[in-house]
């Protein structure tokens, strides 16, 4: 072997060595400080989930990061079924699940409804606690309708407001508002529970591959355990993520 080819392999090891000694540490640093704790935006529609906000945030629930900014729910004032106006302020400082209904759902709403029931019981003595249910029917659930309805289905907390208003309003906060589906049209929906913290942030936890869960399932129960097709309920799971951000500051 030549020298010049001597001094080449010489020359490119040299280069390995130094960008080892120089960007290796940086790396390492940044993960152990949590700076890499994003997932492929590609896997899950530019939605990821970040669990270092802030420095003083001890839980592990994670902010939803939509185009690079913490998602937080946007302003909204509804009539909920004492005929009292509620807004997104009446939720500051309180812990809180949300989700889309409406009171003639044959399917899966009184499912949703009962296992909202189940988790106000379990958080019945905390003030910091809420749920807020719009009406994706609100032409029909008036405040009169929700009121029986809340009263069918055990609802008993201060902080559990069944809402009603301008339909495009609601349909708006649902689709852009918490990314949860609502059809205009057919009055399909998701059956999904968003969480949202003391101060107006939506929050989520990751699955066992790192992606982020982004909403929790709202139709099966704790009793059933899983559905006909093997899919595992998640309310456990949303009362364990309730009691940690409950405990933030």
């Amino acid at each position: 072997m030549s020298k010049k080819a001597n001094y080449s392999y010489i020359g490119i090891s040299f280069i390995i060595l130094l960008f080892g000694i120089i960007f290796i540490p940086k790396i390492i640093d940044r993960i152990s400080n949590k700076d890499i704790n994003r997932i492929d935006e590609s896997r899950s529609g530019g939605v990821v989930v970040n669990s270092s906000k802030t420095s003083d945030k001890k839980s592990d629930i994670g902010y939803l990061i939509i185009n690079d900014q913490p998602k937080k729910v946007p302003e909204f004032s509804f009539t909920n079924q004492d005929g009292k106006i509620i807004t997104n302020k009446d939720y500051l400082g309180k812990v809180y699940v949300v989700d889309f209904f409406f009171t003639t759902c044959p399917t899966i709403c009184p499912r949703m409804t009962s296992n909202l029931a189940s988790i106000q019981n379990t958080f019945k003595d905390n003030a910091d606690f809420g749920i807020a249910s719009f009406s994706i029917m609100p032409d029909n659930d008036t405040p009169e309708v929700l009121k029986t309805y809340a009263a069918d289905y055990g609802v008993t907390s201060p902080n559990w407001h069944l809402l009603t208003g301008p339909k495009e309003d609601i349909y708006k906060l649902s689709n852009i508002g918490f990314n949860i589906f609502v059809d205009t049209d057919n009055f399909e929906h998701s059956g999904d529970f968003a969480l949202v913290d003391k101060e107006g942030y939506l929050r989520s936890r990751k699955d066992a591959f790192g992606n982020p869960k982004i909403f929790y399932k709202g139709v099966i129960s704790e009793q059933e355990k899983m559905d006909e097709d093997g899919v595992e309920q998640e309310i456990s799971m949303l009362k364990e993520d309730i009691a940690k951000l409950l405990k933030e500051k």
